[in-house]
């Protein structure tokens, strides 16, 4: 009876001094990966295939540099989403964490490095003969990315609408220039 007491008494002071876990796409907090919190798609990391598999079988690449604790990677991510979601089979979509770059000055065109400038989030698309299409820092809009992977892979641009949609607290979709707003604006 004793040790069911302290045992309880434990769990009881356990508890109580457990934190709830929040997460916040307005700071540079780190929540866990960016894409099944802020854009509901788990599927993006990891990639499922590398620069180099890409490049050698002459497929457009969608190169993304971000962090997960980055607010502006994680106001991004819903775009990143809305990449794969409609141009999935046509090109190879790569998001890459900037931890994992390898900080070896001799990288070549094959290695993903090579196309990162230190700031994220960085857009890069390389059409299959290696050719850079798009390379923006920053909120790039949905629009030029679009355009740029119709370039490079010779398929007329998606005909949609984009409309502003919360799908909760976390995420929604880009409005028209790219850039996440909350319902209604």
């Amino acid at each position: 009876m004793i040790l069911f007491r302290i045992l309880s008494s434990l769990l009881i002071l356990f508890i109580l001094s457990v934190n709830p876990v929040y997460s916040d796409r307005d700071t540079d907090s780190y929540d866990g990966n960016i894409f099944p919190i802020y854009a509901g798609n788990g599927s993006l990391v990891p990639p499922p295939s590398t620069l180099t598999e890409s490049l050698k079988n002459e497929r457009t690449s969608v190169l993304v540099f971000y962090l997960d604790d980055s607010s502006t990677s994680k106001k991004f991510a819903p775009v990143v989403s809305g990449i794969k979601l409609l141009w999935s089979s046509s090109v190879d979509l790569i998001p890459l964490s900037i931890d994992e770059l390898d900080n070896d000055d001799k990288k070549t065109f094959t290695d993903p490095g090579y196309y990162w400038h230190g700031k994220i989030p960085q857009v890069v698309i390389i059409d299959g003969k290696g050719n850079v299409l798009l390379d923006k820092e920053g909120q790039v809009s949905f629009d030029e990315i679009n355009n740029a992977i119709s370039e490079g892979t010779g398929l007329k641009k998606p005909e949609f609408n984009l409309t502003v949609k919360s799908f909760n607290e976390y995420n929604s979709e880009p409005s028209k220039d790219g850039y996440n707003r909350p319902r209604g604006t």
